[in-house]
């Protein structure tokens, strides 16, 4: 996608990328509404990814549940919907160039024995040249050195991924392309200039970079919002039965959301119309006054 603009500078380009395991609950709002925010106050390009490239995880007809939800709440995209269903040939390719490099290796390491190390890879499989005749992974090659980046939420946010993570998956025992691997490709290929995302997800974000670095793809500029967690003090999320959000309540939940990213919207604002709200939200939009962390119970919004 990669527009320009007419001095050659890439247009400011966001994106929304959830999973299809279930519908959007509060927690996903809350992304989906800070990089939608900080889009349309950079007057850029807000996109749609469905990350659909897990389909034991995944709900039937949650991809265009969540497309409704969005629709319904106003949080309107430009251009057309990308799934990663559709990329997996894109992803064979960047796979085969970092095979070709030899950058990668096969690894027939077992879950338990990855967890006894602390769940930081010890280079174990490095010495295998074929594939192993039972289940293997893929991993990449990775080096002693710390992968930096200036978060715009969090600040200065740096991993030796060597020595904190270790050579990680980019092709999974079932033959499923990793999250890591996907991600990336994706990003350059739609353009992807910004990423306004979860805190859960900083972690992913220095091999993502040294991924970038691998395949010669721009680094996106990130940003990480806090989450929310429910009252056994769990992220929100639909592995810990977060409720769907009713869009039949979209005002309430689009002023509770400006609300958690940091804006203070007026009280009358709580039941205005959703556009009238995202458009105050744009232009009071600023990303410096989104708390680092803000652990706010669910039911501590009343979103009843």
């Amino acid at each position: 996608m990669n527009s320009k603009n007419l001095n050659s500078e890439p247009i400011y380009t966001g994106r929304f990328a959830p999973s299809p395991t279930g519908p959007l609950h509060f927690g996903s709002l809350i992304a989906a509404v800070a990089s939608y925010l900080d889009a349309k106050a950079n007057q850029g390009l807000w996109l749609v990814r469905m990350e659909d490239l897990d389909p034991p995880r995944e709900a039937e007809g949650a991809a265009e549940i969540i497309l409704d939800q969005l629709q319904a709440l106003d949080l309107s995209w430009d251009g057309d919907v990308l799934y990663q269903s559709s990329r997996l040939t894109q992803y064979q390719e960047s796979l085969k160039e970092l095979m070709n490099r030899e950058l990668c290796f096969y690894c027939d390491c077992t879950r338990p024995r990855i967890k006894s190390l602390g769940s930081v890879y010890d280079g174990h499989c490095r010495a295998i040249t074929c594939p192993p005749e039972g289940e293997h992974a893929i991993r990449v090659l990775t080096e002693d050195r710390v992968i930096a980046f200036e978060d715009l939420v969090q600040g200065d946010y740096q991993q030796n991924i060597q020595s904190e993570i270790g050579d990680f998956v980019i092709l999974r025992k079932d033959k499923l392309f990793a999250y890591q691997l996907a991600v990336v490709v994706d990003d350059a290929f739609q353009g992807i200039t910004h990423i306004i995302r979860g805190f859960d997800l900083i972690d992913s974000t220095p091999r993502q970079i040294y991924l970038q670095q691998l395949l010669g793809l721009a680094t996106p500029i990130y940003g990480h919002i806090p989450v929310i967690v429910n009252e056994q003090g769990q992220k929100l999320s639909k592995q810990h039965f977060a409720t769907p959000i009713n869009a039949n309540n979209g005002s309430r939940l689009i002023h509770y959301s400006l609300q958690f990213l940091g804006l203070s919207p007026p009280e009358l604002n709580k039941t205005a119309p959703i556009k009238e709200q995202l458009e105050w939200g744009t232009e009071m939009w600023d990303i410096q006054a989104v708390p680092k962390l803000a652990n706010i119970p669910q039911n501590s919004l009343e979103m009843d």
